[in-house]
């Protein structure tokens, strides 16, 4: 029966090998599968035609920014955290955050970053689009310039200054497509240190849209009241936080190093921008092309921040475990005559298995038969008086745990085949098992990365985002809030799963995770969110 068996141990090392050999042709294979077709000039008109209109600097600090949509989120809250911080103070703010550059900058003018922010799943897909196909998408803003030109709304203002240059006076080494515009249009704010952001209906700006599966979005600042088709918000002044460009003749931005250096005290001398995908976080790439190029940078840099994440954890677990052998040490004095009692509970266990064991062994001496029947039955009478010390030491344990043992089961995440089925709605693509991952306690799996048609809805009382949207896989629709904002806000609210993707405890939120049908049959108001600070104690 060796060799056999010594064959087969033979045979699967030889197909382990073979596996892994062909593996790495596999993981090309299916990369270049997943290689994603190219959008369409519609496509790419819907997408950038809220922002067409902007100043070219402005522009391409959107369009840079927009590839890391977890940071846009940090740096929106951070804005509404700390309203009215500009010039030098917001200089010196910025170098204390971790964000990439071009979303600091942001911070400079608000509502710019809260459009961006109340539109999450139009960021991520100009962002993606912007990284797999950035000339088409510069190319596709020129068209909507040219369109605005022909309606008469694209000239120089006092708020900004409108350039058009016929493409026969393109630089020498530069070549446009064949359907671009005739000319080049460029738009500069005005002032260089202050910028008026403009604010139009795509709808009507760029005249009669020509594609009706492709509406664009119109998005209006809080509190805005215009009835003219394009108007400018009041001046921001942005000091040297805005220092992108856009080389139009070539099809890509770039970067005014002596602006950037004196906003991210830096010293670079070099003007090419290029993405950094450590500052993507976990947010997937969704062009497969672009996924070959990022993809695994991306992951590297999201597993460094969560490891330091992780060391900060620890640290402070380090710092509990002190402070609690200090606690015991001031313990008074009847704690220790109760450890001494379970001490001598746990001899007498000890001494009653002994007497057990003795028992069982002269009831085997005994006989055979009827005897052993006997035997065996007072064995098993035997084990179970033994057992009953450890078990009454047991539920003293739960006595003293209570809710805080239940609680913390509760927090433990959930694999996707035990998931909640109240979420989304069968979903496969990231999304996790049945109804999008629930979790006891009224944990939810809330991770923005899980969610597409993101819209804003409201603010609750404590200031979290309020949002309506569907898991990836299904268009089923659902009220609730984003987890990394719920993270930045209120981290013990917030856990991460066994597969990586956060997990927001509903219940110390004090909210319900609804469908958003249930949310309008309710009557559609924002709910109060009261966290249940009694839980967090008990923790």
């Amino acid at each position: 029966m060796k060799k056999p068996r010594a064959f087969g141990k033979v045979c699967c090392f030889i197909t382990l090998l073979c596996l892994l050999a062909v593996s790495p042709a596999l993981d090309s294979a299916r990369a270049e599968s997943a290689a994603s077709p190219a959008r369409t000039a519609a496509q790419l008109e819907q997408l950038v035609a809220p922002i067409a209109l902007y100043p070219d600097s402005l522009l391409s600090q959107v369009l840079m920014a927009s590839t890391y949509p977890l940071e846009v989120i940090e740096a929106a809250r951070w804005v509404q955290g700390n309203p009215g911080v500009s010039g030098q103070a917001l200089e010196d703010a910025m170098q204390k955050q971790q964000w990439d550059p071009s979303v600091k900058s942001l911070t400079a003018i608000p509502q710019t970053l809260q459009m961006m922010s109340d539109k999450l799943d139009w960021t991520q897909q100009i962002g993606d689009a912007f990284l797999a196909q950035q000339a088409d998408v510069l190319e596709a803003v020129q068209r909507l310039r040219e369109r605005a030109d022909n309606t008469g709304y694209l000239k120089t203002t006092e708020q900004q200054k409108v350039t058009k240059t016929s493409v026969a006076d393109a630089p020498a080494g530069t070549s446009r497509s064949a359907g671009a515009p005739a000319y080049v249009y460029t738009i500069e704010s005005a002032s260089p240190d202050t910028y008026y952001l403009p604010i139009y209906d795509p709808l009507e700006v760029y005249g009669a849209w020509p594609y009706s599966d492709y509406q664009p979005f119109s998005w209006y600042p809080p509190g805005y009241f215009s009835g003219n088709v394009l108007s400018f918000a009041a001046g921001a002044f942005v000091g040297a936080a805005i220092w992108g460009n856009v080389d139009w003749w070539r099809g890509n931005v770039n970067i005014n190093p002596l602006r950037y250096n004196q906003f991210n005290r830096t010293n670079i001398a070099n003007n090419t921008w290029s993405h950094n995908p450590a500052h993507r976080g976990s947010v997937p790439y969704r062009d497969g092309n672009v996924a070959q190029r990022f993809g695994d940078q991306s992951k590297a840099g999201a597993r460094e921040a969560f490891r330091g994440k992780a060391d900060a954890g620890r640290r402070d677990l380090a710092k509990q475990g002190g402070a609690s052998k200090v606690a015991d040490r001031k313990a008074d004095g009847s704690s220790k005559g109760k450890g001494k009692a379970s001490k001598e509970a746990a001899g007498k266990g000890k001494a009653s298995k002994q007497a057990a064991g003795k028992g069982r062994a002269s009831k085997q001496a005994g006989g055979k038969g009827a005897g052993s029947k006997k035997a065996a039955s007072t064995s098993r009478a035997g084990s179970k008086q033994t057992s009953r010390p450890r078990q009454a030491t047991g539920a003293g344990q739960r006595a003293r745990s209570g809710p805080s043992a239940r609680q913390a089961r509760a927090s433990v995440p959930r694999s996707p085949a035990m998931s909640h089925r109240g979420g989304g709605g069968g979903m496969r693509a990231g999304g996790g098992g049945r109804g999008g991952g629930g979790g006891r306690g009224g944990g939810r799996r809330s991770d923005i990365t899980l969610k597409h048609d993101i819209t804003l809805l409201g603010h609750l009382d404590n200031g979290l985002g309020f949002y309506r949207f569907s898991y990836n896989g299904s268009d089923k629709a659902y009220v609730g809030v984003m987890a990394q904002e719920v993270q930045t806000l209120m981290p013990e609210a917030v856990l991460r799963g066994r597969d990586g993707y956060l997990i927001v405890l509903y219940d110390k939120l004090g909210l319900r995770f609804q469908t958003y049908e249930q949310w309008i049959a309710s009557g559609a108001r924002m709910p109060a969110a009261s966290p249940d600070r009694a839980a967090m104690r008990r923790e």
